[in-house]
């Protein structure tokens, strides 16, 4: 099935910033816009880049698109998605060796295995034309249940080609985050192929789940490679406040709910700690919280005012962040595209530049023009 449409449209909607003088640019004011790229999209969740040209797109609903030479094609194949609440279709990464092997990850939510409901699961497979082939499921938490908050879920590759991938807690955050005999609330690492590595943490303690890596998360929906220190950097949702910015250690503890700087949406408190011994304090945290989605590191030469910082999408005040980094500190904030819309994902594409999944909307690529003062 083709749909053709390709309507590239520039919208003027900017943001203008002071340029900071460590990146070499000086009485300058950046103004951001945006073209629209891919348009007509409900809640695109991930998107990931073919070296083709194409782009692969998925849809919350349980749709996979490719769009490719200006046309939106459905693919044939995707998995049974479980759509309910936060959980879909979600994130969709390739391969680092993609053009030698060809293999697409995919996360989702799904109702196979026992009990009602569903939970999250990570799929491989490959594209031969407009059809995902070679479906090999590797990893599904259990247990299902019919909860629809928390599902996660991101994935990424380390520099050693091990498989990365965060699950929510499911809204059990008195029962799934802090025990490792369960899943949820958890980012897990696998081989590629989805058996798990000899030196996880936990592959020698009975009952675990092997495949864990870190624990005591809530809700992440931000994953990506730090690209020059290797580390696995997470973002994820804090309750009313307390959204955090983590770097994954191995057999680390986070601390949800044990220690947090959110509260209860009623405004109640979760607990008075904000730290304790033996759990991870985040590099990073936001009160309000942002309802962070998605997140890049900026290495391209297009934005050399963003270079080395990091960009994150506001689903709740529906702006792209900037924020300044010092090594692994946030020292400034700053909005971009404010009011463009629940921003869902940011992917640095192969060209260089940032593009935008933003619901409502579609696929949007962040222009910066400069005007000397």
């Amino acid at each position: 099935m083709k749909i053709n449409l390709l309507i590239i449209s520039f919208v003027t909607l900017s943001f203008t910033a002071c340029a900071q003088k460590d990146n070499g640019i000086n009485a300058s004011s950046i103004s951001y816009s945006y073209e629209t790229v891919v348009n007509d999209l409900q809640i695109p969740w991930g998107l990931a880049f073919l070296p083709d040209g194409g782009m692969l797109i998925t849809e919350k609903s349980g749709d996979l698109i490719l769009f490719k030479n200006g046309e939106k094609q459905l693919i044939t194949g995707v998995p049974k998605v479980y759509n309910r609440g936060q959980g879909g279709l979600m994130d969709i990464v390739l391969h680092p060796d993609y053009e030698q092997n060809g293999w697409i990850y995919i996360s989702y939510a799904s109702s196979d295995g026992d009990g009602d409901g569903g939970n999250t699961a990570i799929m491989r497979a490959k594209l031969n034309g407009d059809q995902l082939i070679q479906k090999e499921v590797l990893y599904k938490a259990t247990p299902n249940t019919t909860k629809g908050q928390h599902f996660g879920s991101r994935i990424a590759f380390d520099k050693d080609g091990f498989l990365y991938f965060s699950i929510g807690e499911r809204g059990e955050r008195d029962v799934n985050p802090q025990d490792i005999t369960r899943d949820n609330g958890k980012v897990y690492r696998l081989n590629d192929d989805g058996s798990i590595p000899t030196d996880n943490p936990f592959v020698n303690e009975a009952n675990a789940k092997k495949a864990i890596y870190s624990f005591g998360h809530r809700n992440q929906q931000g994953m990506i490679l730090h690209p020059t220190t290797g580390e696995i950097w997470v973002h994820e949702h804090g309750p009313k406040g307390g959204d955090e910015i983590n770097i994954v250690n191995k057999a680390a503890n986070y601390g949800w709910p044990v220690v947090t700087h959110g509260l209860n949406y009623s405004g109640t408190s979760i607990t008075s700690e904000t730290s304790k011994p033996g759990m991870e304090d985040p590099i990073y945290y936001w009160v309000p919280s942002i309802a962070p989605s998605g997140m890049a590191f900026v290495t391209s030469d297009k934005y050399p005012h963003l270079k080395n910082n990091l960009l994150v999408g506001s689903l709740k005040f529906q702006y792209l962040e900037l924020d300044i980094l010092e090594g692994e500190k946030v020292v400034k904030r700053e909005r971009l595209l404010e009011g463009i819309g629940r921003v869902r994902d940011v992917r640095q594409g192969p060209d260089g530049f940032i593009y935008i999944a933003v619901e409502g909307l579609g696929i949007i690529k962040l222009i910066a023009t400069e005007s000397k003062l």
